[in-house]
């Protein structure tokens, strides 16, 4: 970028932060909005259409946990159709108009289970009555009532097989074993099993069939850093296939490929700045309507002039809000619609395409008044090395952007993004005087693959780096106070957070590691034994713990615990498969050798975040008072937490 630009640049952003000022100065502080409102259940929520378009299944809350019930449209009555009481449902799914499926797990350990339930509550089953086997569903067979393909790791822990499953019985049948390196089955619009995904660690192939009686042969194989990703079948059945890719290209676009000849046939959509991987289609119609992508915001491109008029219909009755279609029936004239913003969870409509019945079903949190929230605002800014770097700022309601405390909330992942959307940590934060930093840090999805590889190898390094000039770039815009900047994240969000307490120590005055990494080597030892398979790829990303020993060490917060010097609140699952409790307590140990108190917060019935209410409540409401005690934002009184 030349000097000009540059400096034409500055001053836009300037004056845009100008312009916020202006406007922030106009509004009102909030009132203390109580911690439990951002946290509580939704009041509905998840909704879907049964295939024929006649009753709604959702989850509500039943003795503080979501559960799954289910209305006829256009009466009163309410089903509930599960009982669960020690966790949240994790998932449901229509199997067919009189059945519905649904999975648990048990106190976080993702070992999920698969049940199924009549819509009157009668004839429960549980399909998969396996302890420590996890379950997903392959295909959910609509033109077969009776039965859904699934995979199960129970032959072999570490390898998921296929299997035919009633859903009435229970009764399975195995329909395709998994020889060691198969990480995904896909389905064709038959319910075949034509295509399949292998992994040696680093090399990623494509196996096809022409039918099921045939053997599966390789078409493709590819690093793990190229993309060619199935999405679904072509509507004649035969061998093209949609998908994206990301072969010989930067960014992922939706293309055509034909299978057999390993060949990209036609470019169906690419944008030259972002990642595009959702391909919407029309399965009635047998047609390809649009694609979805993010970029500040997300965005639709329509092919298909019905699709297209809906969601201009759909936007001009309910203007100001983004807008989804989340569920249709069959015969794709009966609609489910959310609404959200930056300001709400939003709402659900369903919409009668035939009579034009148009109706609000539910409010999902309304007790969280819109002009109470506050603006996320995309934001980018340049790396140290001259990246761009985008992200999303949040500035308190009605206070001067102007040395503010500020909570930095590097995202999960890190193979992820952050997205524009209602986040309750980021309003409730904001509600309590802190500007909220997130960043897209290299290694973020959607910004191509260059964006993504240049993050190998660099956890708390150049991806730590590009938070720390965030959080810089926020204080020499005069929005942070330099004394007073927390940083907070879930995962590997955690991870940073121990990372920026331990690698700039001078930063943070403060931080809150959630369910986060300490130590690499111990990290990459505990992984979920379905995850083996992908070993040899973490490696490469992350570091392996032979080759790159003085790498991981480098980079693991635990082994720099002597640097620490800002205080720490740290929360985990007993049960997380994923990021095992040792990593926490290896962190919490090392800092009380040194005489370190840390505020340590264990759930035993949690796993990788906690679901259950409660558990939320409780470190919500420590959090609160940790930020407030170091950084100095409002806090609400205990017993206004109703």
């Amino acid at each position: 970028m030349n000097k000009k630009v540059l400096l034409v640049s500055i001053v836009l952003v300037s004056m845009s932060f100008m312009l916020s000022c202006t406007t922030a100065q106009k509004d009102k502080v909030p009132p203390l909005i109580p911690m439990k409102d951002f946290f509580r259940n939704p009041t509905k929520t998840a909704f879907q259409l049964s295939p024929n378009g006649e009753y709604l299944a959702f989850l509500q809350p039943w003795k503080n946990r979501l559960n799954v019930h289910v209305q006829k449209i256009g009466e009163d009555k309410i089903t509930r159709i599960t009982d669960a009481v020690n966790r949240d449902i994790a998932g449901f799914a229509w199997a067919n108009n009189e059945r519905v499926v649904y999975v648990q797990d048990k106190a976080g350990d993702e070992n999920f289970k698969l049940y199924a339930v009549n819509i009157d509550g009668s004839n429960p089953k549980v399909l998969t009555p396996f302890e420590k086997v996890r379950v997903m569903i392959i295909d959910d067979l609509e033109d077969n009532p009776d039965e859904m393909i699934i995979q199960l790791n129970k032959r072999d822990p570490r390898v998921f097989d296929a299997y035919r499953i009633n859903i009435n019985t229970g009764e399975m049948t195995m329909i395709a074993q998994n020889p060691g390196n198969i990480t995904q089955w896909i389905t064709d619009w038959d319910g075949n099993i034509r295509l399949a995904i292998t992994t040696d660690g680093v090399n990623t192939s494509l196996l096809y069939r022409e039918d099921k009686t045939k053997p599966f042969k390789t078409v493709l194989t590819t690093s793990f850093k190229e993309t060619l990703q199935p999405l679904f079948f072509t509507f004649d059945n035969n061998k093209v296939i949609y998908a994206a890719s990301n072969l010989g290209r930067d960014k992922t676009a939706i293309i055509k490929f034909d299978v057999p000849n390993a060949k990209e046939v036609e470019v169906i959509y690419e944008h030259p700045e972002v990642d595009v991987y959702t391909l919407l289609k029309s399965k009635k119609r047998k047609v390809i309507t649009g694609v979805m992508y993010n970029t500040d915001k997300r965005h639709y491109q329509f092919f298909d002039d019905q699709r297209k008029q809906l969601q201009e219909e759909l936007e001009k009755r309910l203007p100001g809000y983004e807008v989804l279609v989340t569920s249709m029936n069959r015969n794709e004239d009966k609609v489910l619609v959310r609404t959200y913003s930056d300001k709400t969870r939003g709402a659900y409509y369903f919409y009668d395409l035939k009579t034009k019945d148009f109706k609000k079903l539910v409010d999902i949190s309304p007790w969280l008044k819109e002009e109470y929230m506050a603006d996320m605002k995309p934001i980018q800014f340049k790396s140290r090395d001259g990246l761009t770097i985008h992200g999303y700022l949040t500035l308190p309601k009605g206070v001067e952007p102007k040395n503010l405390p500020v909570v930095v909330n590097p995202h999960g992942g890190p193979w992820y993004r952050d997205s524009w959307r209602f986040n309750p940590e980021v309003q409730f934060l904001a509600n309590r005087g802190y500007a909220v930093l997130q960043v897209n840090f290299r290694g973020s999805t959607g910004y191509g693959r260059n964006f993504w590889e240049i993050s190998f190898k660099q956890w708390g390094k150049k991806m730590q780096d590009d938070i720390t000039d965030g959080v810089k770039w926020l204080i020499k815009q005069g929005i942070a106070d330099p004394k007073r900047v927390a940083i907070y994240g879930g995962s590997y969000g955690g991870y940073a957070t121990l990372a920026g307490l331990a690698f700039t120590p001078d930063l943070y005055a403060c931080g809150v590691d959630y369910v986060g990494v300490s130590n690499l080597f111990t990290f990459l030892n505990t992984i979920p034994p379905y995850w083996k398979p992908y070993l040899e790829m973490f490696h490469e990303m992350v570091g392996d713990p032979k080759k790159d020993s003085l790498l991981l060490a480098e980079a693991s917060p635990v082994l720099h615990a002597d640097r620490i010097k800002a205080p720490l609140f740290i929360a985990q699952g007993a049960n997380d498969p994923r990021v095992n409790k040792a990593e926490s307590d290896q962190m919490v140990e090392a800092l009380k050798k040194r005489g370190v108190e840390v505020e340590y917060m264990v759930k035993d019935n949690e796993g990788h975040g906690f679901r259950n209410e409660e558990n939320r409540f409780d470190f919500y409401a420590a959090m609160e008072k940790f930020l407030a005690k170091y950084i100095g934002g409002r806090v609400a009184p205990s017993d206004s937490s109703k």
